[in-house]
């Protein structure tokens, strides 16, 4: 059975990051040096189809994937980046795995294993003969009876998904090291060393993914249909254009349109309040149910770059947000690309919390 999180090797000096989004793919190629991470290359090639064609994605929230479709246009990409880098970390859609935080006497792993089988029977919606479990030690604590707790994050994710990825891999030539849900990487990259509760809001162009994450550790996740399409289909109905002029219209003046440009904004917002409202219910749920205040929104995916949204988030949560910044001070980059980065920064937080993973000593 392939391990979700654990290697199956030793880790090689250069790792590929790949976040297989649902209408796009973003890769990242990262090394190690005495001075820190680097990123060595970059390619993100996106799938304008989808805005026009519903089902014309590289995956959908049905886990449907194309193995041999995805595969070339996977190749196509590694080609013209110019990568000759086999080894790869790929990321699963949080869409495609159901977790929950358990906590449980402090024991060895291997019990911790068994321990989480038998929670699965019990909270896994699916027979277990067809998922693939994994566990993620997040923190622990003494109970009132000093008693030692550890919180475990539990992982159960289709076989049959793990198995196309696999395939994927396989026909495109690459040595897939290890599966990890995008959740974790986004918290591992936007919150490692920094102990401050945030939610993390990955827009993505098919789904958002919200993530609870603190000193680099996923505590919570989840999922909704409503991203960065649904605005820019919003602006096409409500503007009488079509998909593809609607979308550069969204690029271009985000949440900042004022007179004759102020439609454009009046009309993403009823969408983007129902991802703001979800991630409302996120962070209510959670200070409910474990009685520690959410304090910070970070804002990732493609759609972070929009403008005005981190004040209009802000404003709607009473919140301080900001918008993922993936490098931080742990991954360097040439100086020369900063400038196209600093737009491409937030897109990219899945694939570097990927391949950075490698490097850390985290599992």
């Amino acid at each position: 059975m392939f391990n979700l999180s654990k290697f199956t090797s030793i880790a090689p000096k250069n790792i590929l990051g790949i976040d297989m989004g649902t209408a796009s793919i973003k890769v990242v190629e990262l090394s190690k040096s005495r001075k820190g991470i680097n990123l060595v290359n970059y390619g993100i090639l996106e799938a304008k189809g989808h805005l026009e064609r519903i089902n014309d994605a590289i995956q959908t929230s049905s886990l449907d994937i194309m193995d041999a479709e995805t595969a070339e246009t996977l190749s196509l990409l590694l080609k013209n980046m110019k990568t000759s880098v086999k080894d790869v970390v790929l990321s699963l859609p949080a869409f495609s795995a159901f977790t929950s935080l358990l906590e449980l006497p402090e024991m060895a792993a291997d019990e911790t294993s068994q321990a989480m089988r038998y929670q699965a029977k019990a909270l896994v919606p699916m027979p277990l003969d067809q998922v693939t479990i994994d566990w993620l030690r997040i923190g622990k604590y003494k109970n009132e009876h000093g008693n030692s707790i550890q919180k475990v994050i539990l992982i159960a994710v289709p076989t049959k998904q793990i198995q196309k990825y696999q395939s994927i891999c396989q026909r495109a030539g690459l040595n897939l090291k290890a599966l990890e849900l995008e959740t974790v990487s986004l918290a591992r990259v936007l919150t490692g060393g920094d102990s401050t509760l945030s939610i993390i809001v990955d827009i993505g162009a098919r789904s958002t993914a919200f993530a609870i994450a603190s000193g680099g550790a996923l505590i919570y996740s989840a999922q909704a249909d409503f991203a960065g399409s649904s605005l820019t289909h919003a602006l096409a109905k409500g503007l009488g254009i079509n998909v593809l002029r609607a979308e550069e219209l969204k690029k271009q003046k985000g949440l900042m349109g004022t007179g004759g440009e102020y439609e454009v904004s009046t009309l993403m917002l009823p969408y983007l309040d129902v991802i703001i409202n979800e991630a409302k219910r996120v962070i209510e749920g959670h200070e409910k149910n474990h009685q520690e205040k959410v304090d910070r929104v970070i804002l990732s995916g493609g759609s972070a770059n929009l403008l005005g949204i981190e004040k209009y988030v802000s404003d709607k949560l009473k919140m301080s947000t900001i918008k993922a910044d993936p490098f931080g001070t742990k991954i360097s980059y040439p100086q020369a690309a900063a400038p196209v980065l600093k737009n491409v920064a937030p897109a990219l937080s899945v694939a570097l919390g990927l391949g950075s993973r490698v490097f850390l000593n985290d599992k």
